[in-house]
């Protein structure tokens, strides 16, 4: 069974036409229909039954159809990778994630990966979830690591990686640090530090007022680091992205679980990239940071 018969096949499918099918194939209607026969000859079953111009698919051809379609499309991803692998002189991997990540899957993703494919240069950038969004959309980045604020593009792969619970860190000086756990109530009073730089404070404030429900007063710090220590100093408190295994809250800080409505409240994070640049090892980076979550769970 020749390959291009079954694109041949696949291509009458797709264009519910012989016609329009021999003109995409760049070859004569007589010529795709004799390619059809012999591979129905090979296979030793009809594929679909034949009514003048119009044709139906038999269950054996709905079944080599759908399961053409697949390898199809593997093999043109094989071919467009074994490409891409052939120019570039050197392998590269960039991964965004936000600014505001705490935990330590991250950081085993990316050491496990650089131990399975050390051909692989892996660059590591940072932002708020519309920086990165805006590198992915003007491919500076190969693959985000954010919450879900939009709804899904069918131009990108959505992976979704998990559902986590959200924390706040307070002061342990702050009486709410007693508590076992906090509501949007409980915070309406105290200010609310959040991660960004100069640009995306009027979005990352806007997101957290008018969709999370935060109705405070808002401080800006340029890295979790700062943010932290405008904690201790009982400046307010700080919403953190718990993906994964967050490590212990430093000295002067306590973590509290978020609720709303008598239920810790959750945020769906995925992963991001464009269908037109995925390649093998953004899939193999995904998934192994998805196991990682996930081992808790086993």
């Amino acid at each position: 069974m020749l390959l291009k018969q079954m694109q041949y096949f696949v291509t009458v499918v797709n264009c519910h036409s012989f016609t329009e099918a021999a003109e995409e194939c760049y070859i004569s209607q007589s010529a795709i229909s004799q390619q059809l026969k012999s591979l129905e000859n090979e296979l030793g079953v009809t594929l679909m039954k034949r009514e003048g111009r119009q044709f139906e698919l038999t269950p054996a051809g709905e079944y080599f159809y759908r399961h053409s379609r697949e390898l199809l499309d593997e093999i043109e991803k094989l071919k467009k990778e074994t490409i891409r692998l052939g120019e570039d002189q050197e392998l590269t991997l960039k991964i965004g994630y936000l600014r505001c990540y705490g935990a330590e899957e991250l950081q085993h993703a990316v050491a496990n990966f650089t131990a399975l494919y050390p051909e692989v240069s892996l660059s590591i950038i940072n932002g708020t979830h519309e920086e990165l969004y805006y590198l992915l959309k003007e491919k500076q980045v190969d693959v985000i690591i954010s919450d879900q604020r939009r709804a899904f593009n069918h131009d990108y792969y959505n992976y979704e990686l998990i559902y986590s619970d959200c924390y706040i860190e307070i002061s342990s000086q702050n009486e709410l640090s007693q508590k076992e756990y906090v509501t949007l109530d409980d915070l309406k009073r105290i200010t609310c530090i959040l991660v960004a730089t100069k640009e995306q404070q009027l979005s990352e404030q806007e997101y957290y007022q008018g969709t999370l429900g935060f109705a405070n007063q808002f401080l800006f710090s340029e890295n979790l680091e700062q943010a932290r220590l405008m904690v201790i100093g009982k400046r307010g408190f700080l919403p953190i992205e718990a993906v994964g295994t967050l490590s212990s809250p430093s000295q002067g800080i306590t973590r509290i679980p978020l609720y709303h409505n008598g239920k810790p409240q959750q945020r769906k994070y995925c992963a991001f990239w464009k269908k037109d640049r995925t390649n093998y090892y953004i899939e193999e980076f995904v998934e192994l940071f998805r196991q990682l979550l996930h081992k808790e769970d086993k």
